[in-house]
């Protein structure tokens, strides 16, 4: 009877909880985010017209200075169906990890998963992360090993060289697993910054039919991620508002605050025209050093993409006058063995 009384206790008590959590929910017709907070981190700012996917046409809005402008509204619109989608996910006791490992993305991504209570990788994405999550859990497990043996102080007391091998295998493995040594199975979503970057886990994620959240700029493919948020994924203020409102949907299914999402619902009805028109002289000259940023950042990468290219046919070309000069030495090896045979025959017939 005790143990049937603490059963209808415990069950009364989580249908409360549940019942709380929804009183603390927001509606789905409240706005998230108004495009006036996304333009003011530069979020509508896209790439070089050169550098542009097709595919990413519906979410342009105009061209300034060379490089595309995206529509906010559609990136407003699309942020809030992912927040739902998001939310409702973490509400199924899902587990989302996100991926964020370029430069501009790496710090605001560790901050952002430690706060909504999600696994990241913010250093480098191991093949078979997801795929092969088998291998990667036995890496984790050596990880906790270690990191039991370095507080114990069990490590200072091997050798000199080996305690040094061991506390270099510690700092690899804490760098690119320390985000998802509490994974114990597949995550239920994925959340990637810059889908184009983090190729990899895009199609680890889509094998699995996992869904995938993506912050992408006009230079990604739209159709390989499942929930498409167009922005300026170069810029980290914009990466932390976007970044930032998705994981206060994940926090707001766990029954945490909101530090994003819900501030400006005033601002919610402005088109992009009206804000591209309604600009300040201090905001124009913030975006006009924006656009400056973002020209020489695409000038430096297709610099770069030439100069591998190069590379590349350099090598290519250097290979082929190899095997050429290869395949000349080895006709004129045999031009000479074949010139005796042809004399000795000569010799029989006279």
């Amino acid at each position: 009877m005790k143990e049937e009384l603490n059963e209808q206790t415990v069950q009364q008590e989580a249908e409360k909880a549940t019942e709380l959590l929804q009183q603390t929910l927001h509606t789905e017709t409240e706005p998230v985010v108004s495009a006036k907070a996304l333009l003011n981190v530069g979020a509508h700012l896209g790439h070089k017209i050169a550098r542009w996917n097709p595919k990413m046409r519906d979410y342009i809005f105009t061209v300034k200075s060379s490089l595309h402008i995206l529509d906010l509204g559609k990136t407003v619109t699309n942020l809030q169906d992912a927040y739902h989608a998001l939310r409702k996910i973490v509400l199924d006791n899902g587990k989302i990890i996100i991926v964020g490992t370029k430069p501009c993305a790496a710090q605001v991504v560790k901050e952002e998963a430690n706060r909504c209570g999600s696994f990241y990788v913010n250093f480098r994405w191991l093949g078979g992360t997801l795929t092969n999550f088998k291998t990667i859990s036995k890496r984790i497990k050596l990880l906790k090993t270690l990191e039991n043996e370095n507080e114990q102080g069990l490590i200072e007391k091997l050798p000199k060289k080996e305690a040094n091998d061991k506390l270099k295998l510690l700092n690899r493995l804490k760098t690119n697993l320390d985000g998802i040594k509490e994974m114990r199975r597949e995550p239920q979503a994925i959340i990637v910054v810059d889908p184009k970057w983090e190729h990899n886990a895009v199609a680890e994620a889509r094998k699995l039919k996992i869904p995938v959240f993506a912050l992408l700029d006009t230079n990604s493919d739209p159709s390989e991620v499942d929930y498409v948020i167009p922005c300026n994924d170069d810029s980290e203020a914009s990466v932390r508002l976007v970044l930032g409102i998705l994981c206060d949907a994940i926090a707001e299914a766990k029954g945490g605050n909101c530090m994003y999402a819900y501030k400006e619902a005033s601002e919610v009805s402005e088109t992009m025209a009206d804000l591209m028109k309604n600009l300040k002289d201090n905001e124009k000259l913030d975006e006009t050093k924006s656009i400056r940023s973002k020209i020489k950042d695409d000038h430096f990468a297709i610099m770069k993409k030439d100069k591998k290219r190069a590379i590349r046919n350099q090598y290519f070309k250097k290979k082929t006058l190899e095997q050429q000069r290869l395949e000349k030495l080895e006709q004129a090896a045999k031009e000479q063995q074949e010139e005796p045979e042809v004399a000795q025959v000569e010799e029989k017939a006279e």
